[in-house]
């Protein structure tokens, strides 16, 4: 199935957003070149890496000018070997030079979180478990660094505090325990998702017996987890969560759990080491 990126209009407002940081008034250093000189460019990474940020890319040279050409040389979630090209670019020189930053950031950053889900997912492969996003993403680059993830192999947890409920510690306190809160849920929003965040297997009961849609069991042990998935027996979805690591993480997936969330995907990455060379 072919990857679908953010609504345009979202990709539209965030490009906007970062031209206007970086251009503002005006690019001083680009009116150096003749505003009638056409160059060449090539983009490419000096890193191994999973691609993403076609989009972006194609949207910063439309809103800066239109009459830029853009080549790519790869696809969004396509593997990356050191000095490959990702894209090529032909047209006013002082367009090329003005996007140059804002088109990498974006690639460099959407990039390295395809890049580390796909590690991630490469070292859960032999299990069933699929590896979720989080919350904790890059403000205003939400739905960018999701579709990074899908990129990456992974999937989305919800995105936002408006399409599932995620029934907390202190949601519970104020609802007044587990099964208030999530009878309220589904009286407010019926066919919503509905998640319980349990700490023990004391809670997990309570949540399964309040026909919780989802469960996240937080900082369970290992042996806990192990107990969780036998008292579950497939009758919510079981999400694992906090305190796993590249280190640990095989062995929750192989717990047989159905999920696991990781804030590290999106928050904990290092940026593609990317460069482009004007070719005349």
């Amino acid at each position: 199935m072919k990857l679908q990126p953010p609504p345009y209009t979202s990709i539209e407002q965030q490009v906007r957003l970062a031209l206007q940081e970086d251009v503002g008034s005006g690019d001083i250093t680009a009116q150096l070149i003749p505003a009638e000189r056409n160059s060449k460019a090539r983009v490419i990474t000096r890193q191994s890496g999973v691609f993403c940020g076609t989009a972006w890319v194609q949207e910063v040279f439309r809103q800066l000018d239109p009459g830029v050409k853009v080549e790519l040389q790869v696809e969004d979630g396509q593997r990356l070997t050191p000095d490959q090209t990702l894209f090529t670019l032909e047209g006013s020189a002082r367009a090329l030079l003005t996007g140059e930053r804002t088109a990498l950031n974006f690639v460099q950053t959407l990039s390295a979180t395809a890049s580390r889900c796909r590690e991630y997912v490469d070292l859960v492969a032999h299990t069933s478990v699929q590896l979720l996003d989080t919350r904790k993403t890059l403000p205003g680059l939400r739905l960018a660094q999701k579709y990074a993830i899908t990129c990456g192999g992974g999937h989305n947890h919800r995105i936002g505090l408006y399409d599932a409920f995620l029934i907390k510690e202190n949601h519970i306190l104020a609802a007044g325990g587990i099964k208030a809160a999530v009878t309220a849920a589904h009286r407010i929003a019926p066919g919503r998702p509905v998640e319980v965040e349990v700490e023990n297997l004391d809670e997990l009961q309570q949540a399964l017996d309040a026909g919780a849609d989802w469960i996240m069991l937080d900082e369970f042990s290992m042996t806990d987890t192990q107990t969780a998935v036998q008292i579950n027996a497939g009758r919510a979805r079981l999400e694992a969560s906090g305190g796993i690591t590249r280190d640990n993480l095989v062995a929750v997936a192989e717990t047989g759990v159905d999920c696991i969330s990781l804030g590290t995907l999106t928050k904990d990455i290092q940026s593609l080491d990317l460069s482009m060379r004007l070719l005349g």
